[in-house]
């Protein structure tokens, strides 16, 4: 086993591995001010975005959830991977060489280090099926897509290939490349059965799928010949370390940025719908991979399309005309809520999907499908109404039942009183008598018993217990304003430590009061101070090896990150001013003790004492004076 990577290995990996572009690959972001950018939490679920990324100082912190530290944490979190994987992953990308401490200590690997072997054995294989589509045996596959108008250049920007029918090809491919068993199995390119290891994909044509960051993850395959064993017309890969089928979604590598850019996601069915699309001009579609579309892949739409109350982008389904369709659209009516923006369907009048349209119609024709989009809730009601003879008065009575069981669902409450009026104007009834349904179905749901919170409740006989661990006092708030000045020093010692220099040298630890403070303090101090900092993009990763304290780590992502409180740019006059307000502060701490020693001493019996306090607070009494007249000399 290799030893630990090297230490300056692992900086340069922090330095060129450019924190605003890794996170770019999962989250969109905009510019926040002050150098910062600012997204929606991948770590969370959030509609304002808290989520901010400080390229300058290679940081990341959500102020939401308390997430925080580097491009190397960010990469761990995110993909789940040890710190050792997320290095090697990091510096692959980013074309630095890695070299192992000679000799040292063997550190432990998670999951034996299968991510990376995985994800190289997807790539190749990709390469391989795309091969494989010019072989003879691939005829019925180029036959198919040349059917549905997808030409070889469309093929090969797809990066589509074909499964050879032979039992074992690939796995052969594989081994000769020097992969392992246990990475193929893993990675579900191989399956292994009481003969052996074969394909998991066998006469089929492949789409290979991909994260945002555009790695080959998994496949999706099409059934292409009467003699396939598997009757299921689309096979994909099951679920592995690096394949979640209910966070994958098929295009997003190459709709990630125009996702962004637009502020739309276009949600289709299937993978030729997705080039339909593409190939059309509308370069925002994406599709689920053998599942429906669910509230993980609304997250990851969310945070590309930063959705949230004050940038609202808009999500569009398209569903085909039939029964299967109809309850698509119902079922992601049921997920409407998790988006801030606005939510629509695309159905074509004669029931055509995306593939389909373009042939028969042509590129314009796809664009003028996702154009005419009507609001998602207008679509779901109106399919609900139109099951009930409306020429009757028992029918309007029906469908007003059922489509205010719908309204009430919704959690968004302000949405409930347009629907309810748009209910209305469908059913035919007057505005106050839908709304009085939807209020009476709201009330059915909150009496239902199955919706209430169960409650912990010490059951008859039990006796609950009399000792209990007395817990440990919380510490304050950390943004309490007692600690303001606490804050905004450490901040700026942590973001400008070298336009602090020497100015920091009158302060001490006695100024910090807040423990989590005084931890931060005595981290800077223990590397020599400000005056003696490294360069910004390593002075805040060396700080945090100094610490095993979870409170303190997080101090530091946040104190690395925050703006200042003021609006000034800070500078060295800011930090003069900050710093006396500080110090002002411990002098009156310190006049407040005195006073208190004072009162408690006699001073007739224990003068010499008495005079010394005495003469102490004068002299703080002095010193608080110059100080604030410093501190005010700044500001002013």
């Amino acid at each position: 086993m290799a030893g630990r990577i090297r230490e300056d290995d692992i900086a340069l990996v922090r330095e060129r591995a450019r924190i605003d572009e890794v996170v770019a690959s999962y989250v969109t972001l905009r510019n926040a001010g002050g150098g910062s950018e600012k997204g929606l939490c991948p770590f969370h679920d959030e509609k304002s975005p808290s989520f901010h990324v400080t390229p300058a100082r290679q940081v990341f912190y959500c102020f939401g959830c308390n997430e925080g530290g580097d491009v190397i944490s960010f990469l761990q979190k995110i993909e789940g991977l040890g710190f050792t994987d997320a290095v090697e992953r990091l510096a692959e990308k980013y074309g630095v060489q890695l070299r192992y401490a000679e000799g040292g200590p063997a550190v432990p690997r998670r999951d034996t280090n299968l991510r990376p072997r995985m994800i190289e054995a997807h790539k190749v294989a990709a390469a391989y099926y795309v091969d494989q589509l010019d072989s003879a045996d691939a005829v019925t596959g180029r036959q198919f897509l040349s059917e549905r108008g997808f030409d070889k250049e469309a093929a090969e920007r797809f990066g589509i290939g074909f499964a050879p029918r032979d039992g074992d090809a690939l796995f052969k491919h594989l081994r000769q490349k020097g992969f392992k068993d246990e990475e193929l199995v893993t990675g579900g390119l191989v399956a292994e059965g009481g003969r052996g290891h074969y394909d998991r994909f066998r006469g089929r044509l492949l789409w290979p799928i991909r994260d945002a960051s555009g790695d080959v993850i998994g496949f999706g395959a099409r059934r292409l010949f009467d003699d396939d064993r598997i009757d299921a017309k689309y096979l994909n890969t099951p679920e592995t370390p690096i394949y979640k089928k209910s966070h994958v979604l098929y295009g997003i590598d190459l709709a990630r940025r125009d996702i962004a850019r637009a502020s739309q996601a276009v949600v289709v069915e299937g993978y030729t719908d997705v080039m339909a699309c593409h190939l059309s001009g509308v370069m925002t579609a994406v599709a689920t991979c053998g599942t429906s579309f669910g509230e993980d892949h609304g997250r990851v739409l969310r945070r590309l399309l930063h959705d949230h109350e004050e940038f609202r982008g808009e999500v569009i389904f398209t569903f085909d005309g039939d029964e299967a369709g109809q309850r698509g659209a119902l079922k992601a009516f049921g997920g409407d809520q998790q988006f801030v923006g606005q939510t629509y369907v695309a159905i074509e009048p004669g029931g055509l999907d995306p593939c389909d349209l373009r042939l028969k119609s042509g590129d314009a024709a796809v664009r003028e499908l996702v154009a005419r989009r009507i609001p998602l809730y207008r679509f779901v009601l109106a399919n609900v109404v139109s099951r009930y003879d409306l020429d009757r008065a028992d029918g309007r009575i029906d469908a007003l039942r059922e489509a205010a069981k719908l309204v009430s669902s919704i959690r968004d409450r302000s949405k409930v009183d347009a629907f309810a009026r748009e209910l209305s104007g469908m059913v035919g009834v007057d505005v106050e008598e839908a709304r009085t349904e939807v209020r009476r179905a709201t009330g059915r749901s909150r009496a239902d018993p199955r919706r209430a919170t169960a409650q912990v409740s010490t059951r008859p006989g039990e006796v609950e217990p009399t000792e209990t661990r007395p817990a440990a006092p919380p510490l304050p708030d950390l943004r309490d304003p007692r600690f303001m000045y606490e804050r905004e020093t450490l901040k700026f010692l942590l973001q400008q430590p070298h336009a602090v220099g020497t100015l920091a040298d009158d302060l001490d630890g006695t100024d910090f009061t807040h423990p989590t403070y005084s931890s931060v303090w005595q981290l800077v101090t223990q590397l020599g101070g400000p005056e003696g900092a490294p360069a910004s993009e390593v002075w805040l990763p060396k700080l945090r090896n100094l610490t095993t304290e979870p409170a303190v780590t997080q101090a530091l992502n946040v104190l690395a990150t925050e703006r200042a409180f003021s609006k000034r740019e800070l500078d060295a006059t800011y930090f003069r001013e900050i710093a006396c307000r500080l110090q002002e502060l411990t002098a009156k701490r310190r006049i407040y003790e005195i006073k208190s020693k004072l009162q408690r001493t006699n001073p007739v019996e224990e003068s010499a004492e008495y005079n010394r306090m005495f003469g102490e607070l004068i002299a703080l009494e002095a010193h608080a004076r110059n100080l604030r007249e410093r501190a005010i000399g700044e500001d002013g």
